[in-house]
């Protein structure tokens, strides 16, 4: 039975995409997705284990990196907002995804895929263009899917599917360097210290996947028109329209904290598997599990979106999480049936962490251009990327110094892990210790903070088709 015919809108975009429209939009997640996990999974482990730079030196650069992307979000996003001429026949937002394929393509592959006498300056070069470029194509790319329809349901709908594809991505992701490295060193189990073949073979298919991926969404898909600004703006009036704007700061408060709660044992998962439970050739399977389980519960979220508030059901999936993290701190070596399960129930909380906030994102901006009648999407949705990349950056950052200075290495956490006397071991414990409280207690605590944000938004279903109707009467006026 075929899907019937999406309705049309005012300015001649669907309110409502088909599947196969919604497939191709989507698509350039799969490898944008890809291309994101490495970075703040593997890259930290191997440049500070295996290629020698140190857990602080890594943890400060990779902070020092995102950085910059406090001052390249917004202006790519203003860039976004104001793109006109001859670069704008062809929409707003899809020529800079054009433009950045290629430079996070290149950037990718040289950043997984160093020489072997690789240092810090390499390390900090390679990661500031992967950002400048993933900058370019994933903030415009993602404020085109807000403007692809107005609708409450549909833009979960939309955010569903895009982060459906960014889960398989992800899942992709996990599986690729263990599987990788596996093959290219004659099937002999890499640890997480042997890593670099693999991931110099994943980013060489990255590198490849992202043009082929993204070409035919901007071949296919519309980028919807927007009416022409009343005048120029300046950063002044981008300022205002931001900081006055109460749902965007609640919604934005609440991305943060809960960026740094997932942030946290993303950043600490090798760590974490390999030192405190022992079962380092089980992290690629795990994390395979993990977001399988997020594709499974995707799904469901979507199914309770239709009926719920979409910020309640996310403060449900956060202290759903919070629940099944509590168990981790008292997992020892060898206890992979529990942390398996562990796995699957916060596995079955991402899909919710992934498109319910990005939905909200669209929602928020209708909050401006009701009062304005601006649309303003790329600058608002730039302030949610530098969030979202600063809550990576400060896992990184804080928490592989804070374990090296207290004493955490991953000889010592073996040694003390085995139950070997001296200092050695007296370091080695606290330092599994200090590992399991960033891996698990810290998101926690992140996630509560952000439940507590996000409890009482103000922007529900009803106040947001208010919205629609207040935007369309000034259009039409």
């Amino acid at each position: 039975m075929s899907e019937p015919e999406p309705a049309a809108r005012a300015d001649g975009a669907p309110a409502r995409l088909s599947r196969p429209d919604l497939a191709l939009y989507g698509l350039p997640g799969l490898p944008l997705a890809a291309a994101t996990l490495p970075v703040y999974i593997h890259i930290p482990t191997f440049y500070a284990v295996e290629l020698g730079l140190g857990l602080a030196l890594v943890g400060f650069l990779m902070l020092l990196a995102r950085l910059w992307d406090v001052v390249s979000d917004p202006i790519i996003g203003f860039l976004s907002d104001a793109t006109t001429g001859k670069l704008g026949s062809w929409g707003r937002r899809k020529p800079w995804v054009l433009l950045g394929t290629p430079v996070a393509a290149g950037s990718f592959y040289a950043l997984l895929a160093p020489p072997e006498d690789a240092a810090g300056l390499y390390l900090i070069v390679a990661t500031l263009t992967l950002y400048t470029g993933w900058t370019m194509v994933n903030l415009p790319y993602a404020a085109w899917g807000a403007e692809l329809s107005p609708d409450y349901e549909e833009r979960t709908r939309i955010a569903g599917w895009r982060e459906g594809l960014v889960i398989v991505g992800t899942v992709f992701a996990a599986a690729a360097p263990t599987t990788l490295s596996q093959i290219l060193s004659d099937g002999d189990a890499p640890s997480a210290a042997t890593l670099g073949p693999g991931l110099a073979a994943m980013g060489l298919i990255l590198a490849i996947a992202l043009p082929v991926c993204v070409l035919p969404a901007l071949l296919c898909l519309p980028d919807p028109p927007t009416r022409p600004k009343r005048r120029r703006e300046t950063w002044r009036d981008l300022y205002r329209a931001l900081s006055s704007n109460a749902p965007f700061r609640r919604l934005l408060l609440a991305w943060l904290f809960n960026g740094v709660a997932n942030g946290l044992p993303a950043s600490l998962f090798l760590l974490f598997v390999s030192q405190k439970l022992g079962l380092a050739e089980m992290a690629g399977p795990l994390l395979l599990i993990y977001f399988a389980a997020a594709i499974v519960g995707l799904p469901l979220w979507l199914r309770l979106g239709r009926t719920r508030s979409k910020h309640r059901l996310w403060c449900g999936a956060m202290l759903w999480a919070c629940l099944w993290f509590a168990i981790a701190p008292f997992l020892g070596q060898g206890d992979f049936t529990l942390f398996l399960i562990v796995c699957i129930a916060t596995g079955a909380a991402l899909g919710a962490d992934l498109a319910l906030p990005s939905s909200m994102q669209a929602d928020v901006v209708d909050e401006e251009t009701a009062v304005s009648g601006e649309a303003r999407t790329g600058a608002f949705f730039a302030l949610w990327g530098m969030a979202q990349k600063l809550s990576l950056a400060l896992a990184v950052g804080i928490a592989f110094p804070v374990l090296e200075w207290v004493g955490f290495d991953p000889q010592a956490a073996q040694t003390g892990a085995a139950g070997v006397g001296g200092a050695a071991a007296e370091a080695g414990t606290t330092g599994l210790w200090a590992l399991s409280g960033f891996y698990a207690v810290a998101p926690i605590l992140f996630k509560l903070i952000a439940v507590s944000i996000m409890w009482s938004h103000p922007l529900d279903r009803a106040r947001q088709t208010d919205l629609r109707r207040t935007i369309s009467q000034k259009n039409n006026g």
